[in-house]
């Protein structure tokens, strides 16, 4: 037991895969970009769905605020008639 534990703490060389060693032309290093560039995709396929939702509920609001709320001059004067 001594002897797996020594062993585990020792230290050892550690070994750079190929795309943080600089081999940039490596498969690996390609489809890590590839992998970058469809989550950006996907980060901001979402993000303009969230935009464009927001824009037609603006649009919306708009046109539906004009059709509830009279004008002030439309607005009936209160009589000074009393009953």
């Amino acid at each position: 037991m001594l002897a797996a534990g020594a062993m585990a703490a020792a230290p050892q060389p550690l070994w750079a895969c190929a795309a943080c060693f600089g081999k940039s032309d490596s498969d690996l290093a390609k489809g890590m970009n590839w992998g970058i560039l469809s989550l950006l995709a996907v980060v901001v396929f979402v993000l303009s769905g969230f935009a464009a939702f927001f824009i037609y509920l603006a649009k919306r609001a708009a046109m539906t605020s004009g059709d509830t709320a009279p004008a002030p001059a439309e607005m009936p004067q209160p009589s000074s008639k009393q009953v």
